[in-house]
């Protein structure tokens, strides 16, 4: 097992882990990566509190996805990527469910890890923002969650090429993304409720550095990379247990803790330092969205978006699937009128999209 190297799976390519990436500073009681800050990679925390949070927040995604780490038809993967492994929980997961597998994950921070890791897999720290320095067609699968956060805006299509060079011939992607826009089921929450403050607030603060809009544009981006099949769902993830579907309020609940720590996480560093707002009014606003995300009357949602897509190959490699079986992360049917079931059996359409669902976005 190889940890905390950076460069490709080659050995012969990776050097020793230096203080660089290891460097850590305080702000606001919470610790940030100094390289990550500095670079304008990435302005969450990485302390313990953090890593916490990231694997509750993996406890919810296998709630949504009914525990299934992989959507896309892959019986025997030999080799997997995991671009921004953050806590490492799905990494781990993979490789111990596929231990024949060779299981490599990518991070800028060496966030702490158990000592009994899976003995195949093997975690880096590299900046994903840098050119890929893996191998061609090397990869089964490359998955990329929660990366909006970290890649910068003027990378994605660099991002995605790099995806598409290190896949084997019909290897697949798998991306999740959330879109920090907090929505209302039922049209309640406006512009100056503090959940939607709080959305544009955080949208604006990661500009220029990050396109807040990314987990919107991946469906495009992808098919202009040259990938085949690119299939996009939309699946609102609840703030709390506001549903009436059973599945969704069990999901909703279960998020509401994840939520109330996400909304301080994320915003901390950005709302002080990037829109000049005092700790105090940053804890406010926080206050307040908290108290709003766990008001059934506004079913408020965070959008996820989850999309697929695989490098062509020759008619006889690809496995015959049912498409509408790759992802059963479905949210509760409650969430989905028949606009949006149409939205999600074809793509997200045009415009992003996310008109059909009547999603707001920034402006």
């Amino acid at each position: 097992m190889t940890v905390a190297l950076v460069g490709s799976m080659e050995e012969d390519d990776t050097v020793p882990l230096d203080n660089t990436y290891r460097d850590v500073f305080v702000h606001h009681n919470r610790e940030f990566q100094s390289y990550a800050v500095e670079n304008g990679v990435y302005f969450a925390p990485v302390d313990d509190d953090e890593v916490e949070r990231l694997q509750y927040m993996h406890q919810i995604f296998n709630m949504m996805f009914e525990s299934r780490l992989i959507f896309p038809p892959i019986p025997r993967p030999r080799r997997i990527l995991d671009l921004g492994y953050g806590s490492g929980s799905w990494a781990m997961e993979v490789a111990e469910q596929y231990p024949e597998c060779e299981v490599f994950g990518i991070d800028i921070y060496p966030y702490p890890m158990p000592v009994d890791l899976p003995p195949n897999l093997i975690l880096q720290v590299d900046d994903l923002n840098s050119p890929s320095t893996f191998p061609s067609n090397s990869f089964d699968l490359v998955h990329s969650r929660m990366m909006a956060g970290g890649i910068h805006a003027n990378r994605w299509t660099n991002y995605m090429a790099d995806i598409l060079r290190v896949l084997r011939p019909g290897g697949w992607c798998q991306m999740v993304e959330i879109y920090f826009n907090a929505q209302s089921d039922n049209g309640t929450l406006t512009a100056n409720h503090a959940l939607q403050v709080w959305s544009q607030r955080y949208m604006q603060s990661i500009q220029p550095y990050k396109d807040p809009r990314a987990p919107l544009r991946l469906q495009n981006w992808m098919t202009q990379a040259g990938f085949v099949e690119v299939e996009s769902r939309l699946v609102p993830l609840p703030l709390s247990g506001w549903s009436t579907d059973p599945r969704d309020n069990a999901i909703g609940a279960a998020n509401r803790a994840n939520v109330h720590r996400l909304l301080s996480a994320l915003s901390i560093y950005p709302f002080t330092q990037a829109l000049g707002m005092t700790l105090a009014d940053v804890q406010l606003l926080v206050a307040q969205a908290r108290n709003e995300a766990d008001n059934p009357a506004f079913k408020a949602y965070f959008p996820v978006l989850v999309t697929l897509f695989h490098t062509f190959a020759s008619a006889e490699n690809l496995v015959a699937v049912d498409h509408t079986d790759r992802v059963k992360a479905t949210g509760a049917t409650s969430l989905r009128k028949e606009a949006d079931r149409a939205t999600l059996e074809s793509g997200l359409g045009t415009e992003d999209g996310l008109n059909n669902r009547n999603i707001s976005v920034d402006k």
